[in-house]
C-alpha cells in the first residue's frame, strides 16, 4: 500500500542535545568535517543509511539512543566546542568587515538570484554546473564575511533521479520533498504565520508562495514555494520541478523567483531588521524580471521610470554563462504581454502593466527586445538593466562580447561592456579530507583562511613525493571501492541477477591509472567523443603494461532524447563483458558522487566543442585535488594551462563536425597512449611515478589559489559589488536644492538627451598635420576634428583619436583611442577637437575620429551603444 500523504516527524531531543538542532539545520555543517563526524557519532550506520544528513539522522535516531548520548560526557564536550565554534564562526570579523576597517568601500548588502542552488545532497535544489557555482558563491561569500542574501525556488522534485534501463537508457524519476524534512526553515512574520509572497497572474488569479529559508553559514538563502493551499492545483505546481515542463511553466518559474524574489527579500529584511541589499547580482537571466519589480517600487516611492531605471541599472550585475545564442532563455513577446497585462490605465509611455502597476508594459517588452520583434530575450533584458556584466572565464567574456555586440552597435566586439571573472570552487566542500589535513600541517594552523595567499601553496615543495602519491593512491582505491558499490547497484536496477555479478568485486583496480569523466549531457560535451574509435579505445584499456580505466557519469536532460541516446551509446559499450571491468557508466551524478571522482580521479577529461564551454568547474575540483586536467583549450582551462599541470586536446577549427571529431578523438588517443599513461606508470626504485608526482605538485601550487571559489567572490566584491554600490550611492544622492535622487534624474535626463539629440550629431570634419613625408614609428600626427553636437555641450561627449594597424580592408586592428580635447566652438554652431599623438606601430596604419557620450556617472563612455563615427 501506498501512503496518502508523506510528511516528516522529528524527535524531541533531550535539553543537553539541543545544539544538535541548530546544528543541523546550518548548512555550514555540509563542508565542516569536525561536525560530519560528531553527527557520524550519532549512529555511524544509521548516518550512510540517511546519506550523510543531519537532518535525516535526527528524524530517525532512537530515543534510547539520544538518552544515552546526553549522559556521554565525551560526546557533549564535542557538542558544547563545536556549538562555540559555530558562534565564532557566525560573529567574528571576516575578511569582508576587515577591508571595511581599512577603508574599503563595499555595499552593506547583496542579493544573489540563481534559479538552482547545489548546496548538499540532503538540498537537492540543483542540476548541474550553474547550481553547483551558485552554493559554492554562497559557502565562500559565508566563509569571507560578505552580507549576502541568497535568492532561488524550493522544488518539490527537485531536478530528477537517473536510472537506467536494461538496454542502458536513461529513466527519470521524480521523488517528493518534504521541507519539513529538509534543513529548511519557514519564514515567518510577527503573527508567527508564514510570509505569503502574492504575485498576479492572468485570469485575475493570484499566485501565492511561501518562503523558505536555508541557512548556509552566515548566508540566509530564501527559497519560494508555490505548493501552498492559497494555490490552484497548477499554480501549485509551478515550483515541482527544476527546469521541468513548457515555456508557459517556465515563464511563471521566471516571475516567482525575479518578482517574488524581490517581494521575499522586502519580506525578509524587514523581519530581521536587516538593512535593504544595495546590490543585486543576477546569475543568469532567468531572474531578469527583478529589475523590472525593482522598478515598480521606486516608481511607487514617487520616481519616474526613467530615474528608477537609473537607480536599478546602478545596483545591478548580471552574469551569464551562456556561450551560445540558443542557450538563452526566449519567450514568445505575446505570452510576455499576457502575463504581465495591460491594467487599463495609461500613462505617459502607454498603457501601464498589470503585473508590476505604474511600469508601462511597452517599456517592459522593450528590455527584452531582440531583432526577431516576435521574442523576448531574458539575456537582452538582463543587460540592459545591468549596469555592469560579466562572463565566467576570460575566453567566455570574449565570446560573449561577440554574442551580445548587437546591443551595442558601431562598436568592435571587444568593447561591449562585458568583463569576466574566472569561477572558482569551495575548497572546504570539495578537497579531501587527506589534503584538507595536510593544508593545515603546513599552515600550523586549523584557519585555511590563508589559503587564499598563493606564497602558502609554495609550501608543498617541502612535502616528499612519497607522501604525495600515498594521498593519490589512497583517494583512488576509496574511487574504486564506491565505484563497485554503485556497479551492483545500477547493474541490479537494470534487471541484473545477484548470481551474475562476481566480475564486480574485482571490477576496476586501485592500482590502474583512473580517468574521469562527469558532467551534463548536452550534445557540445561530447559524451561520446572517447567512442569514436571503439577499438582504439579497447585496446587502450585493456593493455598489459599500461592499461587505463575509465569512469563516467551525467544526466542528459529529461527531453534531450540525443542526449540520452549518447548515454546509452556508452552503457552499451561500458555493458561488454570485455571491457566493464575496466569502463563504467555510473547513473544518478549527484554531489555525493562527484565529490569522491574529483578526489581520486588521476585524469579529469574534458572534451567541449570549443568556445563553447562556458569554464567548467569540474576540472577545478580535480584540480584541487592532485588530478591533472586533460582537456580542450576552453573555459578555465583556456587560461590557466600551462603545459605542466596537465595536457591539451589540440583543437580542429575550422573543418566539418565530423572530421573535427575524427581529428580531436585521434589526439585523445595519442595524449593517453604517448603522454598520459607513459608518466603515471614510468616509476623509480620505490614505486613512485616520479615526473607524475611532480606535475600533480605542480597543479596544486599553480592552481590551487587561482581554483578557489573565495578568490572569485573577493574578484566579485572589490570589482562588481564595490563599483555598484559607490554607483548606486552616487546616483542617489541629494541634488544641490536636497532633493534625494538628484543625481539619477539629472543622469536619467541625460541620457534622454543623448537618445534625442545622437540622430543629428556627426563629424563633419576631419584635418590631419604634422607627420614628415616617410613617418617613423613614433612620429607624432596632429588630428582636429569638427563636431555637430546637436545641442550636447562638449563636456557631455568623448571625442577620441582612433589609430592602429590596418588590415586589407583598412579594418583598425587593435587600435589605440586616445582622448581629443576640446578647443573651442567653430562655424555654424560646430565644436573643435584636436589631439597630438605618437603613432602607436608600424606598417599599414590608418586612423579615424569617433564621438560617445560621456557622463560622470555613467560605467564607461560605451555604456549607452551609442557612437558616431567619421
Amino acid at each position: 500500500m501506498k501512503a496518502l500523504r508523506r510528511f516528516t516527524v522529528r524527535v524531541h531531543l533531550p535539553e543537553r542535545l539541543a545544539a544538535l538542532q541548530r546544528l543541523s539545520i546550518n548548512l555550514r555543517w555540509s563542508w565542516d568535517r569536525p561536525t560530519q563526524e560528531l553527527f557520524r557519532a550519532v549512529d555511524p550506520e544509521l548516518w550512510q543509511q540517511v546519506g550523510c544528513d543531519p537532518v535525516g539522522l535526527l528524524g530517525q535516531v532512537t530515543p534510547k539512543r539520544l538518552d544515552e548520548l546526553a549522559a556521554d560526557e565525551e560526546f557533549l564536550a564535542r557538542l558544547d566546542a563545536l556549538n562555540a565554534e559555530l558562534d565564532d564562526y557566525l560573529t567574528r570579523p571576516l575578511w569582508y568587515q576587515q577591508q571595511i576597517e581599512n577603508g574599503a568601500e563595499f555595499p552593506n548588502g547583496i542579493a544573489y538570484f540563481s534559479m538552482e542552488f547545489g548546496i548538499a545532497e540532503s538540498l537537492p535544489n540543483y542540476s548541474g554546473g550553474l547550481g553547483i557555482l551558485a552554493g559554492d558563491h554562497l559557502k565562500s561569500a559565508s566563509d569571507l564575511g560578505l552580507p549576502l542574501i541568497g535568492v532561488g525556488l524550493l522544488y518539490r522534485s527537485g531536478y530528477f533521479r537517473q536510472s537506467l534501463t536494461a538496454d542502458g537508457w536513461q529513466q527519470q524519476s521524480y521523488p517528493a520533498l518534504d521541507p519539513q524534512g529538509l534543513p529548511l526553515h519557514l519564514l515567518t512574520g510577527a503573527d508567527n504565520k508564514p510570509v505569503l509572497v502574492r504575485i498576479a497572474m492572468p485570469d485575475d488569479r493570484t499566485l501565492h508562495a511561501r518562503v523558505w529559508v536555508a541557512q548556509v553559514g552566515r548566508i540566509p538563502l530564501l527559497l519560494l514555494d508555490s505548493d501552498v493551499p492559497e494555490n490552484d492545483h497548477e499554480l501549485r505546481s509551478v515550483t515541482d520541478r527544476l527546469y521541468g515542463g513548457d515555456q508557459e511553466h517556465r515563464i511563471k518559474q521566471e516571475i516567482l523567483a525575479g518578482i517574488g524574489g524581490v517581494r521575499a527579500i522586502r519580506a525578509f529584511c524587514e523581519i530581521e531588521g536587516r538593512p535593504a541589499p544595495e546590490v543585486f547580482h543576477m546569475n543568469e537571466g532567468h531572474a531578469g524580471f527583478l529589475g523590472a519589480e525593482r522598478i515598480r517600487e521606486l516608481i511607487d516611492a514617487g520616481l519616474d521610470l526613467d530615474t528608477a531605471l537609473t537607480v536599478v541599472r546602478s545596483s545591478t550585475v548580471f552574469t551569464t554563462h551562456t556561450p551560445v545564442p540558443a542557450g538563452i532563455d526566449r519567450f514568445p513577446v505575446e505570452m510576455v504581454r499576457r502575463y504581465f497585462g495591460g491594467s487599463g490605465a495609461d500613462g505617459p509611455d502607454g498603457e501601464m502593466s498589470r503585473l508590476l502597476p505604474g511600469v508601462p508594459l511597452e517599456r517592459i517588452i522593450a528590455f527584452g527586445a531582440e531583432n526577431d520583434p516576435s521574442v523576448f530575450n531574458m539575456a537582452h533584458m538582463g543587460l540592459r538593466l545591468a549596469q555592469r556584466a560579466n562572463g565566467v572565464s576570460r575566453l567566455h567574456g570574449k565570446v560573449s562580447r561577440a554574442m551580445f555586440n548587437s546591443l551595442w552597435p558601431g562598436f568592435d566586439p571587444d568593447e561591449v561592456p562585458i568583463g569576466s571573472i574566472t569561477n572558482g570552487v569551495h575548497a572546504p566542500t570539495w578537497a579531501a579530507p587527506q589534503w584538507i589535513e595536510l593544508g593545515r600541517e603546513l599552515l600550523g594552523s586549523e584557519d585555511l583562511d590563508k589559503l587564499r595567499e598563493p606564497a602558502v601553496w609554495q609550501r608543498l615543495n617541502k612535502v616528499a613525493p612519497e607522501q604525495i602519491w600515498s594521498i593519490r593512491s589512497e583517494l583512488r582505491r576509496r574511487l574504486v571501492e564506491d565505484v563497485r558499490v554503485r556497479l551492483r547497484r545500477s547493474w541490479l536496477e537494470r534487471g541484473a541477477a545477484e548470481a551474475e555479478l562476481g566480475w564486480i568485486a574485482t571490477a576496476f583496480d586501485p592500482d590502474v591509472l583512473t580517468v574521469g569523466f562527469a558532467r551534463r549531457v548536452p550534445t557540445y560535451k561530447r559524451l561520446t567523443l572517447m567512442l569514436r574509435d571503439p577499438q582504439r579505445l579497447e585496446k587502450l584499456l585493456l593493455d598489459e603494461q599500461r592499461p587505463i580505466q575509465l569512469i563516467v557519469a551525467g544526466k542528459s536532460h529529461p527531453a534531450d532524447e540525443g542526449g540520452k541516446a549518447l548515454i546509452q551509446q556508452v552503457v552499451r559499450f561500458a555493458d561488454r563483458p570485455e571491457v566493464r571491468h575496466r569502463i563504467a557508466f555510473l547513473p544518478d551524478y549527484d554531489m555525493s558522487m562527484a565529490r569522491l571522482l574529483y578526489w581520486g580521479c588521476d585524469v579529469w577529461l574534458n572534451n567541449p566543442l570549443r568556445p563553447l564551454e562556458a569554464c567548467g568547474t569540474s576540472g577545478m575540483k580535480s584540480a584541487l585535488n592532485g588530478g591533472l586536467n586533460l582537456s580542450i583549450r576552453d573555459g578555465w582551462w583556456d587560461e590557466w594551462y600551462d603545459g605542466e599541470n596537465g595536457w591539451e586536446i589540440p583543437t580542429a577549427d575550422g573543418v566539418d563536425e565530423a572530421r573535427r571529431d575524427d581529428l580531436e578523438a585521434a589526439a585523445l588517443y595519442d595524449l593517453l597512449e604517448q603522454s598520459v599513461a607513459p608518466k603515471f606508470y614510468e616509476r623509480d626504485d620505490n614505486g613512485i611515478p616520479t615526473r607524475w608526482v611532480e606535475m600533480v605538485r605542480h597543479t596544486l601550487i599553480a592552481l590551487g589559489p587561482k581554483v578557489l571559489a573565495s578568490r572569485m567572490v573577493q574578484d566579485y566584491t572589490e570589482k562588481y559589488y564595490a563599483p555598484a554600490a559607490r554607483s548606486l550611492r552616487r546616483t542617489v544622492a541629494a541634488d544641490s536644492a536636497g532633493e534625494p535622487f538628484g543625481a539619477a534624474r539629472e543622469l536619467a535626463a541625460y541620457r534622454l538627451r543623448v537618445a534625442e539629440a545622437w540622430p543629428d550629431v556627426r563629424i563633419t570634419d576631419v584635418d590631419s598635420y604634422g607627420l614628415p613625408d616617410t613617418p617613423l614609428l613614433g612620429s607624432e600626427l596632429t588630428l582636429t576634428a569638427t563636431v555637430q553636437l546637436a545641442g550636447l555641450r562638449p563636456d557631455e561627449v568623448s571625442v577620441q583619436a582612433v589609430l592602429g594597424r590596418v588590415d586589407e580592408s583598412d579594418a583598425l586592428i587593435d587600435p589605440v583611442k586616445v582622448p581629443m580635447r576640446h578647443t573651442g566652438s567653430g562655424d555654424g554652431g560646430t565644436e573643435l577637437f584636436s589631439t597630438t599623438t605618437p603613432l602607436p606601430v608600424a606598417g599599414p596604419v590608418g586612423y579615424t575620429v569617433r564621438v560617445l557620450p560621456h557622463h560622470p556617472l555613467l560605467a564607461g563612455d560605451n555604456e549607452l551603444g551609442l557612437v558616431r563615427l567619421a
